[in-house]
């Protein structure tokens, strides 16, 4: 009986221990990449086979299919909540966000594949949480003729989604299912350290992997200074062990990188920018798109295991400086909202380039730019990596959104904001801002014409809100969020992402002939608006000629005005 037992089990087991692991990257010896139909595959084949593994469906995409999340997870525990109750490190890793730059599908499916069959190791205070690719669109939009200066795979997919969206440019404005789908997963997975893979662009150099993360001056606090201090150098340290030169993401100015460079300023619509917001360590590994494709897999892969190793060998520190920087936030009073590099502060990069000149093109006629592989070279250049703080606003009490933004208002949602519905109608004493200014790109970028250099009017009133209009207290680990985000002059603001636009135009009007005669009334009744109409007319020559302009502003200051006319509708309930 127990022989005819064993053989079912065996004959059960067989296909499974028969299972073909191998994946096109290997079986075509490093000259191709996975289809997202195989990537999606091949984790099903590991979430069957190995229970450290699973593999999770969460949400949609702009491509109709759904956004995969693949935990691994050495006692078999899944649950993020249970994980981090555990004390437990997690480490996100994208990929695919640019489905051109695939070195991370690949080396994360090897990588997963390892640790399960136990070639390595995964230390047991980490886990691994993996989107296997993220563009599923753009994947599916393959060619070998896209990145036409790329060095591998054979063929791969496009940059643009499904709408034709950069996705890495989408983490705040949130025009794609797969920006909304990927914020569930983030506040889903409250990750400690956030790895995004990509490919570079640009000058041609030795390094095979550059590494931007977040801009540590940025990040700010303890949090920062251990990026800096720390985190940065221990990565570099564990690559060079491996054979691996790092530097910073070569974001040169001039024409070659010997000039120098400065930090790549991650703005919150990027993934770092966003994932800073969240006090999350983020990192953007870009490998050079000149390097040889399995070269360039196996330095992602030897980078995720250097981020495995340091996030468990610094495991309760990193959870130490989360649990203050996500406590500080909740009371921090002033917030800044702009950045900018500090032109007078630099330190300095071993960097290992090629020397470049000059030759006739072929194409032109005319002088062309080349580097020479036969020359390299390695010398110390510039890196401007401090910038310094701008823009601050003081944190309010509590905001106010109507309900009727409900598109705003469905996206801070989604990124777990606190948000109490009032329960009835309510007068509120609250701080307003008008748009007095601002200017508009003349080019869209990424499906919006973003507004910039806004300035504000701010005032007081009393404000009669509607029972379920949203009272959102800044007392939350999101705060910064919420600061960068409703804070009208900041650069990746709502108000910025046109989320806000219909109040920059009235709805209501006059007819000058008819509102003369009422307007004629008023200013007798309010000497002090003629006063101002006076003193206009003496600054301003144009509004002095114009009995038009004149007009409309008795009536922008008159109970007659427009009141949603620019009048921004996020209001802010002052400090108590």
């Amino acid at each position: 009986m127990r022989i005819i037992l064993a053989l079912i089990a065996y004959c059960w087991a067989s296909p499974l221990l028969a299972q073909d692991f191998s994946t096109r990257f290997e079986r075509t010896q490093g000259k191709e990449t996975a289809t997202y139909p195989e990537c999606i595959a091949y984790y099903k084949l590991l979430d069957k086979r190995y229970p450290q593994i699973s593999m999770l469906e969460i949400g949609n995409t702009d491509a109709g299919f759904p956004l995969h999340l693949v935990i691994y997870s050495g006692d078999g525990d899944f649950n993020f909540t249970s994980i981090h109750k555990k004390n437990k490190r997690v480490i996100l890793i994208n990929n695919g966000i640019h489905p051109g730059e695939p070195d991370g599908v690949d080396a994360s499916m090897m990588l997963l594949r390892d640790l399960a069959q136990g070639k390595k190791k995964l230390p047991a205070n980490v886990v691994l949480a993996v989107i296997p690719l993220y563009n599923i669109d753009g994947s599916l939009n393959r060619s070998e003729y896209f990145r036409v200066d790329q060095n591998g795979p054979a063929a791969f997919g496009s940059r643009g989604n499904a709408r034709n969206l950069d996705l890495n440019r989408d983490f705040i404005k949130t025009d794609s299912r797969n920006s909304f789908t990927f914020q569930t997963i983030y506040q889903l997975t409250d990750p400690d350290v956030f790895v995004d893979n990509h490919v570079s662009n640009g000058a041609d150099y030795q390094h095979v992997m550059t590494l931007l993360c977040s801009e540590y001056n940025k990040m700010g606090g303890s949090m920062g200074e251990f990026m800096h201090n720390t985190f940065t150098p221990g990565l570099y340290q564990l690559m060079k062990e491996k054979g691996y030169d790092l530097v910073p993401y070569v974001n040169h100015f001039g024409e070659t990188p010997e000039n120098g460079w400065m930090t790549f300023a991650d703005v919150p619509r990027f993934s770092t920018g966003y994932t800073t917001l969240f006090s999350t360590f983020g990192f953007v590994p870009e490998t050079h798109m000149l390097k040889p494709y399995p070269q360039r897999v196996s330095a992602t892969y030897a980078l995720m295991e250097s981020f495995i190793s340091f996030v468990s060998t610094h495991s309760a520190e990193i959870k130490a400086l989360r649990d203050k920087t996500k406590a500080t936030v909740k009371t921090q009073k002033e917030f800044a909202l702009e950045w900018n590099v500090d032109t007078t502060k630099f330190s300095y990069i071993n960097f290992k380039g090629y020397e470049a000149g000059h030759k006739a093109s072929e194409v032109s006629g005319l002088p062309r730019l080349y580097y020479d592989r036969s020359r390299p070279f390695e010398k110390q250049v510039k890196f401007y990596d401090y910038m310094n703080a701008g823009n601050f606003v003081q944190k309010p009490s509590a905001y106010i959104i109507p309900q009727g933004w409900w598109n705003v208002l469905h996206i801070l949602k989604n990124n777990k904001v606190a948000m109490q519905p009032l329960a009835h109608d309510t007068t509120i004493a609250v701080e307003v801002y008008h748009i007095a200014d601002f200017k508009t790109t003349l080019r869209p970028f990424e499906g919006h014409y973003m507004h910039n250099h806004v300035k504000v009017a701010t005032s007081r009133d009393s404000i009669r809100f509607r029972k379920g209009d949203l009272y959102i207290p800044m007392n939350q680990s999101a705060n910064r969020y919420l600061i960068e985000t409703l804070e009208p002059t900041g650069g990746d603001s709502f108000f910025a992402w046109n989320f806000f636009d219909a109040i920059l135009t009235p709805k209501e009007g006059y007819s000058p002939y008819v509102f003369e005669d009422t307007a004629a009334a008023y200013i007798g009744r309010h000497p002090e608006l003629r006063a101002m109409i006076d003193g206009q007319k003496k600054t301003d020559s144009v509004f002095a000629g114009s009995a038009e302009a004149q007009l409309h502003f008795v009536y922008d200051h008159s109970i007659y005005g427009e009141p949603g006319y620019l009048r921004y509708p996020v209001f802010r309930v002052s400090n108590m």
